[in-house]
């Protein structure tokens, strides 16, 4: 059984602030616009030269400033993605109404990190290698092992905010962000602390990353001449990820200290669930069960049958066998239901983020309750009789809800979903 709140006596854990540095718009206004427009942020490679790669596209965020976010000093010692999750972390924490600056000692210390990430800074740690291994060692970062070391992202943004309560990374693959805030709502449930800075940040784009991507036969090689068409989760020609970065984070509280303070509530954390089919590194198990039950448990906590789901932010990578068994893991999870719910692939416009991807289907979750619009699955062309849902092909769809699920499925096995509710 999971670990189940009663409703009634459950600290709840609620959002009240979005960042998105997204492929497709840096801040979350224009990613949550070009979203509902349906504007591919998938674009040729330009943060090395690709020109002899097989895959020579990917989700670039084009334009972000890092210098905005580092002193000209750290350059040389922090991979993209710490820029990517403080940028994000500031105007999440900015939406909130929550300033930093103005707080002493003891109320930074109430405000904690939970990062998810699935690869951090591994595109800083290839260019350490690179420049070692062709006799370059003076240029290499004295910060090579805490930058590499992957926990040291969230205190790249605890330490730039000055928050000093816990500050921890969840790298679980595809599903760390989802985990990140299954763990933050889980912090605040409990009593561990009142706030939390969270969500998830990737930068994976770098040589060897891509190359490896390429060996595995997993990321789309038809669309280099038409990058804002690779990306086609559930459609019949689909042969492929896009590899992309991004950071989407969130203030994430208790709800009756955001009641308190007067803050706006996006929505609520209302369960979460984590499986695994102890089956494989990378290949999904055929009867999708155990993303399913990952389903399941969150709807359980959240005290919610399936029929009252009203929307799905669904993995969706664009690969054969993920896009075919999530369909068979949905059927399973709500049944006769399965064919009522209208679901998105947010993917189809950005690439796929890494262990940043469940933070991003949660923001567009809960824009789409903000606002009353679902955003399109954009490049589902040719329908798959093995991918047979509604997935809001096309164009956006006017919708309300009062609860959704966001689904993650990652290598190694893993499972993640979390119920989001409407705020009350």
């Amino acid at each position: 059984m999971p670990f189940i709140h009663s409703r009634t006596t459950a600290r709840r854990a609620v959002i009240t602030g979005i960042g998105a540095m997204s492929p497709n718009g840096i801040g979350r206004e224009c990613f949550w616009a070009n979203t509902l427009a349906g504007k591919s942020g998938v674009g040729r490679i330009r943060q090395f030269d690709a020109s002899d790669f097989q895959v020579r596209i990917a989700g670039e965020i084009d334009g972000f400033d890092e210098s905005a976010w580092l002193d000209p000093k750290e350059r040389p010692h922090v991979g993209r993605v710490t820029p990517l999750a403080r940028a994000a972390a500031a105007e999440a924490l900015a939406d909130a109404g929550i300033e930093p600056h103005t707080m002493n000692r003891d109320a930074l210390r109430k405000i904690g990190v939970i990062l998810g990430s699935g690869g951090g800074s591994q595109a800083f740690t290839e260019e350490q290698y690179r420049l070692f291994y062709t006799g370059q060692t003076k240029q290499c970062s004295v910060y090579v092992i805490p930058t590499s070391t992957i926990g040291t992202l969230a205190s790249e943004v605890s330490m730039y905010f000055g928050l000093r309560g816990l500050s921890h990374i969840v790298s679980t693959g595809c599903t760390s962000s989802t985990d990140a805030l299954g763990y933050a709502m889980r912090a605040i449930q409990t009593g561990m602390i009142d706030c939390v800075v969270a969500g998830g940040a990737d930068a994976p784009l770098a040589p060897l990353i891509v190359r490896g991507f390429q060996l595995m036969r997993i990321m789309t090689q038809r669309w280099n001449d038409a990058p804002e068409r690779g990306s086609r989760p559930f459609s019949k020609d689909r042969d492929g990820f896009v590899l992309a970065e991004g950071s989407w984070l969130f203030v994430v509280e208790e709800r009756e200290r955001a009641l308190a303070r007067g803050a706006r509530i996006y929505g609520e954390l209302a369960g979460y669930g984590s499986t695994c089919e102890a089956y494989h590194r990378v290949r999904l198990e055929e009867c999708g069960e155990e993303p399913a039950r990952s389903i399941e448990m969150a709807l359980t906590e959240a005290g919610v049958p399936p029929e009252e789901v009203g929307y799905l932010q669904y993995h969706g990578t664009s690969t054969e066998l993920n896009d075919r068994i999530e369909t068979v893991a949905i059927r399973l999870a709500f049944r006769g239901h399965a064919d009522r719910i209208p679901g998105s692939a947010l993917k189809s416009l950005l690439g796929h983020p890494q262990g940043a991807c469940g933070a991003a289907g949660v923001a567009a979750i809960l824009l789409a309750m903000r606002d009353g619009m679902v955003h399109p699955t954009i490049n589902l062309e040719q329908p798959d009789p093995q991918c047979d849902l509604d997935y809001v092909a096309g164009a956006a769809r006017p919708l309300r809800f009062e609860y959704a699920v966001a689904n993650c499925i990652a290598f190694g096995s893993k499972n993640a979903a979390l119920a989001i509710r409407r705020p009350d």
